[in-house]
């Protein structure tokens, strides 16, 4: 009977917490030395359980930092608080081991948010991020109807899960803060924008917030397998708009399914616009700024090695469109055309899930899909977004990292230099659309 009380008193305590989160910070400190005044403490013994509302994850052994103040782990473990929908600034400072530390840092369903931080032995470093937190809940009768593979995607519970890995992860304190006044990008589409939950798997838009300062939020509702109609259907434009404030902008790339002859086919050149200007026109109403993104190619290559065109007159139709009005156009239809002919037809298999059996824990048969990217094609993908952004959404540019370096996917990162430290999700089930 003592120990289900203490668990209630604790409950009570942090729901009192929170109850007051709006002029107070959430602070957390890391390691089994004195906490500072103000801050929770966080050893590694300290396992996430819903009624304690915070927590670690591991996937191997923590190790204490004790007197020099941090935690870390040979395995990639994650951090979790459960938190309201909304916005987040979370500040985190990473390293103080003796050994020096090398920290990737990923959010709910594996968004890059920060990139091989490195410090120094007995360093620390503060790094700033932002995260869309959020609830399929439109509002207390309607809620996005999710399809039955997302219930128990990362991105759609009441808690915000952060991932560390990489090659020595060290966390030495977290603070979070509400950020629901930063503008917002939202990003509409399928499989090749959405947050891919697990490995190999991979999309553009899970690796965008990398290249963006943490002075705006990237809400990803793309899912795998939807159209325009559908996007519409299951009400995930309605949660965009509900959520949208004047200034914030929406990515909308879309093709790839509206294209097959079911029953949600759009018609390139009327329907497919259509539907298109009534996603803008809902935007601008809410005071949002409209952008359309052309759709990238499947890697199908003719024997001159060429990009082979699968998508018909949908890029087109939306080049048309974006003159038409007079909307700003990010053609990664022609970047990833590019980008895959500089690389090839041998080695651009790299930038996709292209695996030999036994590559990952349970494949017994090799992976061969030339539509969803691996995580090298979708940083890649997500590098010519920034850049598109760059060259045509001045406005908008203001918010791309200061070491940003102009970027032409013509000249791609070598396939070989680039290092994507896995996450412990695994599942070989194609994504759906194609």
């Amino acid at each position: 009977m003592k120990q289900i009380s203490v668990i209630v008193i604790l409950s009570v305590f942090w729901m009192v917490s929170f109850s007051k989160q709006k002029s107070t910070d959430l602070k957390f400190d890391f390691g089994s030395g004195k906490a500072k005044k103000g801050w929770t403490q966080v050893t590694a013994s300290s396992v996430y359980s819903a009624e304690k509302g915070f927590g670690l994850i591991p996937s191997g052994e923590m190790v204490d930092g004790k007197t020099t103040d941090f935690l870390s782990s040979k395995k990639p473990f994650y951090f979790v608080v459960n938190l309201p929908e909304g916005h987040y600034q979370v500040i985190l400072t990473l390293g103080g081991s003796p050994k020096g530390s090398s920290t990737t840092v990923k959010a709910e369903s594996r968004r890059l948010m920060l990139e091989n931080v490195k410090t120094a032995s007995g360093k620390t470093v503060q790094k700033t991020i932002v995260v869309d937190v959020r609830t399929p809940k439109i509002n207390d009768q309607e809620q996005i109807k999710l399809k039955e593979r997302e219930l128990n995607y990362l991105n759609w519970d009441n808690k915000l899960t952060l991932e560390f890995n990489g090659e020595h992860p060290c966390v030495a304190a977290i603070e979070i803060k509400k950020a629901d006044h930063l503008p917002t990008i939202f990003l509409a589409g399928n499989s090749t924008v959405t947050d891919q939950e697990n490995e190999p798997w991979a999309s553009w838009g899970q690796m965008f917030p990398n290249f963006l300062k943490p002075e705006i939020v990237v809400a990803n509702y793309a899912e795998s397998g939807e159209t325009l109609l559908a996007f519409k259907r299951e009400k995930r434009l309605q949660k965009i708009l509900s959520q949208m404030k004047p200034g914030d902008y929406l990515l909308m790339e879309f093709a790839h399914n509206d294209q097959k002859p079911d029953g949600n086919h759009l018609d390139a050149m009327t329907t497919y616009k259509d539907e298109l200007k009534y996603f803008m026109a809902e935007a601008r109403k809410k005071g949002g700024k409209p952008v359309l993104v052309t759709s990238t190619n499947r890697r199908r290559f003719d024997e001159n090695g060429k990009i082979i065109n699968t998508l018909e007159e949908y890029p087109k139709a939306m080049r048309q469109l974006a003159k038409e009005e007079n909307v700003p156009l990010i053609d990664l239809n022609a970047m990833s055309k590019a980008f895959y002919e500089a690389l090839g037809p041998e080695i651009s298999k790299k930038a996709f899930v292209h695996y030999p059996a036994n590559s990952h824990p349970g494949q017994d048969k090799p992976l061969a899909d030339d539509t969803h990217f691996n995580p090298y094609g979708a940083y890649e993908l997500a590098k010519c977004v920034t850049e598109g952004i760059r060259l045509t959404i001045p406005e908008l540019a203001k918010f791309i990292s200061d070491d940003w370096v102009e970027f032409n996917p013509a000249q791609p990162d070598p396939v070989n230099e680039f290092r994507w430290y896995e996450s412990p999700s695994v599942n070989l089930v194609k994504p759906e659309g194609n």
